[in-house]
């Protein structure tokens, strides 16, 4: 079983690449000297690191304009303010190394560039690849084809809000947080804490009732949106909160005949989240169950 966090630190097979999560950014930062020091051979990481940020200022690489500093713990035990970044920002960082340590790293960015490219030709490459994604995890294909499916019910969703005058990436989270809200209780940020997530895909961990819940919130937005014609985002917020009140009446009358709640805590995960890290844990049952 893979025990290691599922993050940018996997390409450093046996090197201690500190990070740290940033809750509201829903992302993951990583040192950079720990970074610098698996790739050279230098015996100053922090030096060589100057120097590269000199050179790359010359160069006019805006790489150093996204780097930050963060606590992370030292091999003293202390806390120090330590230069970290993204895991765009530690990709870049790579291909800057003049390194021949660097070199595979180099050569998987390269193949990853290479697959994403061809898939602008052929699409179908993508979706075969989330489809061997899922079973590896070991979800079963009914599940796997409801999940697809989910997914053009949410594009026809958003095709509806951009008709009624939705354009923006944080108004699509407004109206999707205003669903969740309604019939679960929880913004969707904090139904993934709710459910120990982090940058885990939320309905990926939901139960069949709770994402059946969540489709029909969505879906019955689609259709009141379709009906009433809103347009704008306070006029969608009321629709989206409808949608998801719908969802909420059925969500009550099925707990009040089955004597339980149906939002849950559990996830589909096989470890949890411990001070930034991942500790492993054997889970039995089915992802579909």
């Amino acid at each position: 079983m893979n025990n290691k966090v599922e993050t940018i630190s996997n390409l450093f097979d046996g090197k201690e690449i500190r990070s740290i999560w940033d809750d509201e950014k829903e992302e993951y930062y990583f040192s950079v000297v720990d970074v610098i020091n698996a790739l050279t051979d230098s015996s100053d990481a922090r030096k060589y690191w100057s120097v590269l940020k000199l050179r790359l200022k010359k160069e006019g690489s805006e790489l150093t304009t996204f780097c930050s500093q963060l606590k992370l713990k030292a091999k003293d035990g202390k806390f120090y303010n330590t230069d970290v970044l993204d895991t765009k920002g530690i990709l870049r960082l790579i291909e800057s190394v003049p390194s021949n340590k660097a070199e595979p790293f180099k050569m998987w960015l390269a193949n990853l560039g290479s697959e994403r490219i061809d898939e602008v030709f052929d699409p179908e490459i993508a979706i075969n690849r989330a489809v061997e994604y899922y079973r590896k995890r070991g979800y079963d294909d009914k599940w796997i084809k409801a999940r697809l499916s989910g997914i053009v019910d949410r594009f026809k969703l958003t095709d509806v809000w951009k008709e009624r005058g939705i354009t923006k990436d944080y108004e699509y989270g407004i109206l999707t947080n205003e669903i969740y809200k309604s019939w679960s209780g929880m913004k969707a940020n904090e139904y993934k804490k709710f459910k120990e997530l982090r940058k885990e895909s939320l309905r990926d961990n939901m139960t069949d009732l709770e994402v059946a819940l969540t489709d029909l919130g969505e879906n019955a937005t689609r259709e009141l949106a379709k009906e009433h014609k809103p347009y704008g985002l306070k006029q969608n917020k009321e629709i989206a909160k409808r949608g998801g009140n719908i969802a909420k009446i059925t969500r009550d009358n099925l707990e009040k005949e089955l004597g339980r709640a149906v939002v849950t805590a559990d996830n589909s995960l096989n470890y949890k989240y411990i001070d930034n890290e991942k500790l492993i844990e054997e889970k039995v049952g089915d992802k579909n169950e």
